[in-house]
C-alpha cells in the first residue's frame, strides 16, 4: 500500500510525505550511464536517461516507480531544475513521492537520483 500524506500545500511532483507499508527496496543514486560510461546531454536527456537506469534497478528489485516513496535529487545547476522536473513528472503517477532537491557538484553527469520503493508482494 502506498499512500499521501497531505499537508502543507506542495509547489512540485512530489507529496509532503507517502505512508508505505511492506518490504522496501533503497535504491542508490543514478545517473545518466549507459555501459558505466557518461553520456552527456541536455538536462533532459540525463535526467530521461538517469530516471531509466533507475527503473531497471526497480524493475530487477520487484518494485516500479509506481511503487517508490521517497526520491532524492542532486543536480548541478538550480537553472536546469524546471527541464529535470518536467521529465521527472512524466515518470512518476500520484500520489508522486516525498522528495528531497539539493544542488551538488556531482561527480558524474549533470544530475543523480537515487529512491526508496516498495516490494509488492
Amino acid at each position: 500500500m502506498r499512500e499521501a500524506i497531505v499537508g502543507a500545500a506542495v509547489r512540485g511532483p512530489y507529496s509532503p510525505a507517502v505512508f508505505g507499508e511492506g518490504r522496501f527496496v533503497f535504491v542508490a543514486g543514478q545517473g545518466p550511464l549507459r555501459d558505466g560510461e557518461y553520456v552527456p546531454g541536455p538536462i533532459e536527456d540525463e535526467t530521461r536517461l538517469t530516471l531509466e537506469n533507475l527503473g531497471v534497478v526497480l524493475e530487477q528489485a520487484g518494485s516500479g516507480f509506481d511503487h517508490v516513496v521517497r526520491c532524492g535529487v542532486w543536480i548541478i545547476d538550480l537553472g536546469d531544475f524546471a527541464a529535470m522536473n518536467g521529465v521527472y513528472e512524466s515518470f512518476f503517477s500520484e500520489p508522486r513521492p516525498a522528495r528531497a532537491t539539493v544542488r551538488a557538484d556531482l561527480i558524474v553527469g549533470k544530475v543523480e537520483i537515487d529512491c526508496i520503493a516498495l516490494v509488492p508482494g
